[in-house]
């Protein structure tokens, strides 16, 4: 017991299993959530998506978490640590999922940073008649597609100062940084986004938007594209495959019942979901009827939502400046709460393997990542850097990685049986064979369909028509890239102090 606290105290714990649930949600709730799933339902069969969806979640998204959570938890580790106590020989997986969460955390910051500034935008709208000209033009200063280190003074200073934010809240630690954080911003942002829901769903034309969002297209069903966008969303949303979730739960007591928390964290997810469709498309609804034209005329998702048709909303509503706070101020809170989770999955990996302090290691993979964020993304081509690798890293890093870590551990090595009486010991929902089966056959399936449809886009066509030299380098470069990292970071030798077994020192009672 003595050097099982003795690991906690170094490494960092969650104070509750409420403070874990809320750090999870915080994590799986992010930018996807609302400017993502809202459209990719409305375009996949509307009101009918809601039928892929929820056998998504509990075919793949469910058991591939709770996979996750198996493995953070009874390995005690970091996402490379936790590989490698599980096969000395699959550490690299572990690597991979670093080098996939640094990237994602030096261009994740940036969209926090426009949001940021969009919130202030918001009371005088800023933007004008023209939120698109805007966006691209006063704010971003986005010439060509192509990459200049032309600095946009607008976007570094935002910037720089969620980086400083960010830095401070990983120095204090698991529980005083991520565990408050999640515990004081997930309340604020359920009650932000509700009273947005609320006020769009007030707004004239709002049933316009519900009807165009909810009307089931039954169709849909018999194509597989449908399911596959259904299996990709929860995958995306859920922040699982990429060692968040071993990170978070490596964090969590031995007495806990990590299934049961699961099942929190992934209704509590499509639930928000939900949430902001009903929000975003009662909103739409009121654009279209304002506008004089169909809903599909003014849907959209990603940043086209978020920063050209909600400021064109914004304008044309009453209170529209409320409306402006509550939505950019939601993504701020919800980008944040991701971020934290995305970079610790770094700072944990390098704290196992160096052995260093907490601000040691902060500082360490902080200062580097937000300079290399500066120096990418407050530039003139920063949006179209984060495009491309945005997508490459999403479909060709985080797809990837997941397949094959599902099929090492559930047929190379063979380990779930383990990892579910571990689970099954404090769990209140017993895992066994249909887990196998969901894990080991469903999931991977399902996610390889996934990828291997946008890899055929991708090569038909290449991805937004941006320059081949683009795309081979900050695209294809950067999903090989990471691999390549992985291999090497596995090479470095971990410090004499650090075990390895998995069935000795710390780890040996409670694994047995």
């Amino acid at each position: 017991m003595t050097s099982t606290t003795n690991e906690a105290q170094r490494r960092g714990a969650f104070s509750s299993r409420k403070v874990f649930i809320f750090a999870a949600i915080g994590s799986a709730v992010g930018l996807g959530n609302i400017w993502r799933f809202p459209y990719v339902a409305y375009e996949n069969g509307g009101g009918a998506f809601l039928i892929p969806y929820l056998v998504a979640l509990l075919t793949a998204g469910l058991p591939f978490l709770f996979l996750d959570y198996a493995l953070g938890h009874r390995y005690r580790g970091s996402a490379p640590l936790t590989f490698a106590r599980l096969r000395r020989k699959t550490e690299a997986l572990g690597w991979w999922q670093v080098a996939i969460c640094f990237l994602i955390a030096i261009y994740y910051a940036a969209v926090i940073a426009w949001a940021l500034r969009y919130t202030f935008f918001s009371v005088n709208e800023a933007w004008g008649d023209d939120p698109e000209g805007f966006l691209f033009g006063d704010f971003l200063q986005a010439g060509d597609p192509g990459v200049t280190l032309d600095v946009v003074v607008g976007v570094l200073v935002p910037l720089a100062l969620v980086w400083v934010v960010v830095l401070l809240i990983m120095a204090l630690g698991v529980q005083k940084g991520i565990g408050l954080l999640s515990l004081w911003f997930i309340p604020v942002l359920f009650i932000a986004f509700g009273a947005l829901v609320i006020r769009a769903l007030t707004l004239d034309g709002a049933s316009i938007g519900l009807d165009a969002l909810f009307s089931p297209s039954w169709d849909a069903l018999a194509e597989p594209g449908v399911w596959a966008a259904a299996f990709g969303q929860i995958f995306f949303s859920l922040s699982i495959g990429f060692g968040i979730m071993i990170t978070y739960a490596s964090y969590v007591d031995r007495h806990n019942d990590m299934p049961g928390a699961g099942f929190v964290v992934g209704f509590a997810n499509s639930g928000f979901e939900l949430l902001a469709g009903i929000g975003v498309f009662a909103a739409l609804g009121f654009m279209a009827q304002a506008s004089g034209v169909a809903v599909e005329d003014v849907a959209a998702d990603g940043l086209g939502l978020a920063f050209v048709v909600f400021p064109a909303l914004i304008s044309e509503a009453p209170a529209g400046a409320l409306i402006g706070v509550l939505f950019f101020g939601s993504l701020v809170i919800a980008g944040l709460t991701s971020l934290v989770s995305v970079i610790e999955v770094v700072i944990s990996a390098v704290r196992d393997k160096f052995e260093m302090t907490r601000v040691g290691a902060s500082m360490a993979v902080g200062v580097p990542a937000a300079l290399l964020s500066l120096v990418l993304f407050s530039t003139t081509s920063g949006v179209y850097v984060l495009d491309i690798i945005d997508h490459f890293i999403n479909q060709y890093g985080i797809l990837v990685v997941a397949v094959v870590s599902m099929v090492v551990v559930a047929w190379g090595l063979r380990e779930l049986p383990s990892l579910a009486a571990h689970l099954n010991r404090f769990g209140s929902l017993p895992l066994g064979r249909p887990w196998y089966a969901l894990v080991g056959f469903v999931a991977p399936v399902a996610l390889t369909y996934v990828l291997i449809d946008a890899l055929v886009a991708d090569i038909k066509e290449p991805y937004e028509g941006y320059p081949a030299w683009m795309l081979n380098v900050l695209g294809w470069g950067s999903a090989v890239a990471v691999v390549v990292f992985a291999v090497a970071a596995a090479q470095v030798r971990w410090r004499p102090e650090t075990s390895l077994d998995a069935e000795s020192d710390t780890l040996k009672k409670e694994i047995q």
